[in-house]
């Protein structure tokens, strides 16, 4: 039994991931304007985020489904919490808070691997498979911007146990493929990845104003006022 679940999640999430890379915040990151307040704060509820989503994940490995698409080279915590030090120093944990929006993203997981965790694939899906694509590219501005040295403050986007990322993307995809779900859990799934993308959009919306008081709200307007066509028109990598 196919699933088809890769390809569908492609197409069916197309519009959400056209939104998201519109989003001021991600606009201005991608035109190489990052303040590494906002970049550290950015990471922070991300740190929230995947502890949460993994703790989740890891918790349900006993299920047939999200096992079959379990990676845990995948995993981000310990590489944003190595981030996390760089940032904040080694009392980082008293010092970061998860945002309204990015706890709103912590609460729907925390449901969903109470009631619904087959779902929690729609954000797994959504998280790495971006971390994995755009992220590289997100990585590298970054790096320049911040003038970081290595994988310095950039731990996150650094997939050390895997070092052919392409492959590796091949070969997630044919495992949600073979997923042995029904075309409604498939459509569940889908739907959740679009949810996914509301919850990344908002938390990366919530650090608009820490980066209009950074770059000026002049400079924010003129970065921003485009939309473009997004990346997910291209072909598929």
């Amino acid at each position: 039994m196919s699933s088809n679940l890769a390809i569908k999640l492609r197409s069916g999430t197309q519009k959400a991931h056209t939104a998201a890379e519109n989003v001021g915040f991600m606009k201005c990151f991608l035109k190489g304007v990052v303040d590494r307040e906002c970049f550290a704060k950015f990471l922070s509820n991300l740190y929230f985020v995947y502890s949460e989503l993994e703790t989740a994940v890891k918790s349900h490995v006993n299920n047939p489904i999200i096992a079959a698409v379990y990676f845990p080279e995948l995993n981000r915590q310990a590489a944003l919490e190595k981030d996390m030090v760089f940032y904040y120093g080694s009392e980082w944990r008293n010092l970061i808070t998860a945002s309204s929006s990015a706890q709103a993203y912590i609460n729907r997981l925390r449901q969903l691997s109470a009631h619904e965790p087959v779902l929690l694939i729609g954000h797994t899906y959504t998280r790495y498979m971006g971390d994995l694509s755009g992220g590289q590219m997100l990585q590298k501005i970054a790096q320049s911007t911040l003038k970081l040295s290595g994988y310095e403050g950039t731990s996150f986007y650094n997939f050390d146990q895997i070092p052919d990322k392409a492959a590796f993307k091949n070969k997630y995809r044919q495992a949600m493929d073979s997923l042995s779900i029904d075309d409604a859990t498939g459509d569940r799934i889908v739907a959740e990845a679009n949810i996914a993308f509301q919850y990344n959009m908002q938390m990366a919306r919530d650090l608009e104003g820490n980066l209009i008081k950074a770059i000026g709200q002049v400079v924010f307007n003129s970065l921003t006022h485009n939309t473009s066509p997004g990346s997910t028109e291209a072909p598929a990598t």
